[in-house]
């Protein structure tokens, strides 16, 4: 106890010294209640500014402007059926207009910040470790950096030049493990070293951490609430929600819908290149955002009704598609509405996978035009430069001909074939993998790996933690101080 008083102590100087303000997850969830003084601040102040004040544009309502922008509703983007080539409208939140381009700045919050305020976690001493293929650890690092904290990043070698790039510019420590996106296990065996070697280094695993699926609970769930109420028509109901697994954070917001939405289906997206939930497959792709040969602990695997396995190789030839001057052109010949295709940048590689997956699920139950589907475009275009560029030099320009047979390949002729409908035995084989890596590797136990199947209130009361944290955030803040110069 007297240990973590210490620890609160040293937390509350140096958040006063800096001073550091942490925003409530009801603030992140609904921007109109920051305090309007800390809204004339950020006036000044540009999306991805390494500034404190940016921990109150963690929200999926950000003004859509890189510099000075406000709080509206709900960006999202709504995809076309002359796009998508099914009846079923399809929207997606739309990730870029976070800080760092991509939501994850969330889910490393909701790591971070209850580990602060309880005094778990010393800025001036510890280091935050972000285990991660990509995003979660450059949100990691950019809250790290806001927080007063050292930031120590841990992702695959081969993933993309920029997420590197980015991360020395916040002067994070970087550890490059082997492989590619789906090697997660290296990941996990550098963590258990740190945890081994450097006992001042706390490792922030988004694949274990309540709070990366508690975030998006909370703030993330009531986004997609929003904007399909924002959408809908008279005849309109919510059919699906679609997330890529990854880290498992993001499809919790399907747990958020599923109390509003009972007869929503929740479709957990992978890469068909390595179908560990569809068939206990494995090896590496190209979709990057998804963590794979793995079941991630915070997968509440009992609330997902569909799997879907996505081919990386689509996802490239869509990414030049959707991005290629000669490809855009095509699109709008073939009379699709500019306007909807001068944005498709807004959707990166994972997004062009929860893009194909939300077609194949429409194909699959027959949805028709009063049927909604919700998905999440993580992040933009503007991370993967270096994947376009290495596609130019290995294929060469893109003509009007391929951008024909990639419209017709990988968009309206999407298959059915490569997803599953899981029944109660299917979810419960998938809920068993966990066993493998999280008790046979990561000290997880066999009581609390049952307890989060046969348990109804496990789920449950950990997305409830939430508003005791936004209770311990606000006795935070009102004891280091800051706060006051805002109200």
């Amino acid at each position: 106890m007297n240990n973590i008083k210490k620890i609160l102590e040293n937390t509350i100087q140096r958040f006063r010294e800096r001073k550091i303000i942490l925003p409530t997850f009801a603030q992140m969830r609904n921007p109109g209640l920051i305090p309007d003084r800390i809204k004339q601040q950020l006036k000044s102040i540009g999306l991805w500014d390494l500034n404190p004040f940016n921990l109150f544009r963690i929200t999926w309502k950000n003004e859509p402007t890189p510099v000075g922008g406000g709080f509206g509703k709900v960006n999202y983007l709504e995809i076309p059926s002359s796009l998508t080539g099914i009846k079923a409208r399809v929207v997606f939140l739309v990730g870029k207009w976070f800080p760092t381009g991509a939501h994850k700045v969330g889910a490393a919050y909701g790591c971070l910040a209850p580990r602060i305020i309880t005094g778990q976690f010393d800025p001036t001493i510890h280091k935050a470790v972000w285990p991660s293929t990509g995003n979660y650890c450059r949100g990691g690092a950019f809250d790290s950096y806001l927080m007063g904290c050292t930031a120590v990043a841990i992702l695959p070698e081969e993933m993309s030049r920029e997420r590197f790039e980015w991360l020395r510019e916040v002067d994070a420590e970087i550890f490059a493990t082997p492989g590619c996106e789906s090697n997660v296990k290296e990941i996990y065996d550098k963590c258990w070293e740190l945890r081994r070697t450097k006992p001042d280094y706390i490792i922030l695993n988004q694949f274990d951490e309540p709070g990366n699926p508690v975030w998006h609970y909370h703030v993330t769930g009531p986004a997609l609430e929003e904007t399909f109420d924002e959408v809908k028509e008279v005849s309109s109901h919510l059919a699906a929600f679609i997330s890529n697994t990854g880290s498992a954070g993001t499809i919790a917001g399907g747990d958020y819908l599923r109390t509003k939405h009972p007869l929503l289906k929740v479709v957990a997206s992978e890469a068909l290149q390595c179908p560990t939930l569809l068939n206990n497959g494995f090896g590496g792709h190209r979709i990057e955002g998804i963590g794979d040969k793995h079941v991630p602990w915070v997968h509440n695997v009992r609330n997902t009704d569909v799997v879907t396995a996505i081919d990386d190789e689509d996802c490239m030839r869509l990414l030049r598609l959707f991005n290629e001057p000669v490809g855009k052109d095509y699109l709008k010949s073939q009379g699709i509405d500019p306007q909807v295709v001068d944005q498709l940048h807004l959707l990166g590689i994972s997004g062009i996978a929860n893009l194909i997956s939300a077609i194949k699920t429409a194909k699959h139950f027959e949805y028709t035009g009063d049927d909604i589907i919700l998905t999440i475009a993580t992040d933009s275009v503007e991370l993967y430069q270096s994947r376009l560029e290495e596609l130019r030099e290995e294929r060469g320009d893109y003509t009007t001909l391929q951008a024909a047979r990639d419209f017709e390949k990988c968009l309206l002729g999407a298959h059915t074939s490569d997803m599953k409908e899981l029944g109660y035995p299917d979810r419960k084989a998938i809920h068993n993998l966990k066993y493998f890596t999280w008790v046979e590797q990561q000290g997880k136990t066999v009581q609390e790996l049952n307890d989060q199947w046969y348990d109804p209130d496990y789920w449950s009361s950990r997305f409830a933690m939430a508003d005791e944290w936004d209770t311990l955030i606000e006795q935070f803040n009102e004891r280091t101080g800051v706060i006051k110069e805002y109200l």
